[in-house]
């Protein structure tokens, strides 16, 4: 039986040129980079290039990355650490209702705590921010906003340079969750405004645990871990230095290779969306139909559930999901499609397809047949008609 991945912004393979790199640190260059003797210095000069490297590719300075343990811990980092540096100026921060459970949950423990008030920006039926809500959201003891660049369900991508610029005119810190859009979209910390930028290596081909959140010079930001002066006292903890080796040589690829990759991708989805809206019935696209990253599609199939529909195309060699990997297990409907204002029964029949390098049109052909005949098989033992 054929096998198609379609779940790239789950997480990706790593690529042979990034496992390259990594190796060398993983046997002979195993120093811990705090040491001072040539095994350490050997480890640390890695780490210094790499942070030189990643900075360039977003437009940044050195010192503004911190490397962490993944997308999550950059996440929690820039809402926990902004809010506990700034909090003799205010109370409340701002986000949005679509964001990944990274910022979502961190946002809701400090609301639980009582550390803080928050306000949950509502989104349009494709999944944007609106402007206008922000600027009339913005009080006076607003010291962090957090909204996505690019949203992991729908691929729908927000205005975040005029996000920025909105809470800069009141002098509020702009993070921005960038987990998705690195290596899809062109990311420049200095063109978007942004104060604080999340990634992670997996999703572009790089290895799992690891990430790096974007801080520009004078913002404020208290560590989340406490226990030695790595990471220019923002992130207690030995380097990964293989690791963080492989993020930088991913980030560099997939810079590179993304003006070819991306039309393709788009390419592809525009493919699998146009047949599926021709030749699959009650089926509903979900997210902005144009301003989306290229590789991600979602479709909402009435008189099916989610669980039918995976479990349904995995048994037809179709690897897919309905939303982030993070909320695997949970009965609820996604939260991304409830807040764009989904009937709870179309929100729990949602698929995403998301493409990467591997995936051809021959993919695409295979996976609409899977997905026709897993459509008509669930339909065919509910009530729809």
């Amino acid at each position: 039986m054929r096998r198609v991945y379609a779940d790239y912004n789950a997480t990706t393979p790593l690529d042979p040129q990034v496992l390259e790199v990594m190796l060398p640190y993983l046997r002979e260059h195993f120093g811990n980079a705090s040491s001072v003797h040539v095994f350490g210095r050997e480890a640390r000069a890695a780490i210094d290039d790499t942070r030189v490297r990643l900075a360039k590719l977003l437009g940044a300075q050195e010192g503004e990355i911190v490397f962490t343990g993944g997308g999550t811990e950059a996440d929690n980092m820039a809402v926990f650490g902004v809010v506990r540096a700034r909090r003799k100026q205010g109370r409340h921060i701002i986000t949005s209702s679509i964001e990944h459970h990274a910022v979502m949950h961190a946002c809701q423990y400090l609301e639980k705590t009582g550390e803080c008030e928050v306000t949950y920006l509502p989104v349009s039926r494709e999944c944007l921010v609106d402007p206008v809500d922000l600027r009339k959201a913005i009080r006076d003891d607003t010291v962090l906003v957090s909204i996505m660049s690019a949203n992991n369900e729908t691929g729908t991508i927000q205005s975040v340079k005029h996000l920025a610029a909105i809470c800069h005119e009141r002098g509020v810190t702009f993070h921005t969750d960038a987990v998705q859009s690195f290596g899809k979209q062109l990311v420049n910390v200095n063109d978007w405004g942004v104060d604080l930028l999340s990634i992670a290596a997996h999703k572009f081909y790089g290895p799992k645990g690891v990430g790096a959140l974007y801080v520009r010079r004078g913002t404020k930001l208290d560590p989340l871990l406490f226990g030695g002066s790595h990471e220019n006292d923002r992130r207690a903890g030995t380097e990964n230095v293989a690791a963080i080796v492989g993020l930088a040589k991913a980030a560099e690829l997939a810079t590179a290779q993304m003006g070819e990759d991306q039309p393709r991708l788009f390419e592809l989805t525009e493919k699998l969306g146009d047949s599926i809206t021709r030749r699959i019935h009650g089926a509903h696209r979900n997210g902005h139909a144009r301003q989306r990253i290229g590789n991600t599609i979602n479709f909402s199939f009435e008189g099916c559930e989610e669980e039918g529909l995976l479990l349904g195309l995995d048994l037809e060699g179709v690897a897919v999901s309905s939303g982030s990997a993070c909320a695997v297990g949970s009965l609820e409907p996604s939260h991304v499609l409830k807040a764009m204002g989904l009937l709870h029964e179309l929100a729990r029949a949602a698929v995403r397809f998301s493409f990467g390098k591997s995936n051809t049109a021959e993919d695409v052909d295979y996976i609409l047949k899977a997905l026709e005949k897993v459509v008509e098989r669930l339909r065919a033992f509910s009530t729809y008609s």
